[in-house]
């Protein structure tokens, strides 16, 4: 395999929304944000004909341009997604790859007073971009939302609560089951802020932006728990709530139920009619994930089955949280082939 880019057989616009729900958003960030949008060969091969779309969101810290990252050796996401759709005989879609970073990290893709109304942004303002300005199939039987991590939890969540937006969803790790996946990192915070910063987030982020990110080893969970609380536990002031104590790390049950209100294996009976209406689910993890969202996978997929709902695909692999891109193509083609 060629070790650099090679030409696509389809091809990518890229362009820019300039969103009226992100103007003024508690942190200061753009509203003007970037959006590709990937047509196959079909698209200017058959003119008279319209499209799913598949919409693909990112990451924890995932920022547009990232997904032209690559490993040695191997292609980035977007060479795999026109060798998928132009040399692997799938049925053809649009790839629509969305920015929802925030100064935080990242959004979780819902609307919070802490970071921004980034849910209506997709469901509302991107979608409606798209459909605006491509021959898509407009409705939510066609359309599917796929992540990873962060975004496998925005593609579980968003379809629950905009089934009239989404109908089918493909998740690789997403957040889930937080007791597991969020609860073991507050005591390294709480150590870390003590330690290092006087028990004080406010010292942390002035140090964090005073030098290059991540140049620490508590960087990532500092930055990632406060994330998390400014997308599930922050007020109407925009003020954020903590689920635990600075202090001594000890739970606050009232924040910590505030989070727990998120967490897709809970969302799900509430959501059990959203996720029937749904015409693909596919829900896949690494063994060995290092936060452990292989078994918040398999919770959400057992709650799936309690809920009768069992036209599902999962899967978990021999695989960690990272280098795990290869599996992006088999999620869209799921999703390609049950949307169109």
């Amino acid at each position: 395999m060629e070790p650099w880019s090679r030409e696509p057989v389809g091809h990518f616009d890229e362009l820019e929304i300039e969103s009226d729900v992100l103007r003024n958003n508690p942190l200061g960030d753009p509203h003007a944000r970037p959006i590709w949008v990937y047509l196959p060969p079909a698209y200017d091969a058959e003119p008279d004909r319209r499209f799913p779309s598949i919409y693909l969101i990112q990451g924890m810290t995932g920022q547009l341009d990232m997904w032209r990252n690559r490993f040695a050796f191997r292609p980035n996401v977007p060479e795999l997604v026109d060798r998928l759709f132009g040399e692997e005989d799938c049925p053809p879609a649009l790839v629509v790859f969305v920015d929802c970073w925030t100064s935080f990290g990242g959004s979780q893709f819902i609307d919070s007073p802490g970071t921004g109304r980034y849910g209506e942004y997709l469901c509302e303002e991107v979608v409606s971009f798209v459909d605006s300005r491509y021959r898509t199939l407009a409705g939510a039987a066609h359309r599917g939302l796929t992540g990873k991590s962060s975004g496998g939890f925005g593609a579980i969540v968003v379809p629950m609560l905009r089934p009239d937006v989404f109908g089918g969803l493909a998740t690789h790790s997403g957040d889930a089951l937080f007791e597991l996946c969020y609860l073991p990192e507050f005591r390294d915070t709480v150590r870390a802020l003590r330690d290092d910063y006087d028990g004080s987030y406010e010292r942390f982020w002035e140090e964090f932006h005073s030098r290059p990110a991540f140049t620490k080893e508590s960087d990532y969970y500092l930055l990632n728990t406060y994330a998390m609380a400014a997308c599930y536990s922050a007020n109407e002031d925009a003020s954020i709530d903590l689920p635990f104590d600075l202090a001594t790390g000890m739970l606050r049950d009232d924040v910590w139920r505030r989070w727990l209100a998120w967490d897709p294996v809970r969302m799900a009976r509430r959501h059990a009619d959203a996720l029937r209406s749904l015409r693909a689910i596919y829900i896949d993890a690494g063994k060995h994930d290092e936060w452990f969202l292989d078994l918040g996978a398999d919770a959400f997929r057992r709650e799936l089955e309690e809920l009768g709902i069992t036209d599902v695909f999962f899967e978990l692999f021999d695989g960690k949280h990272g280098g795990i891109e290869y599996r992006y193509p088999l999620a869209i083609r799921y999703l390609a082939e049950r949307l169109q």
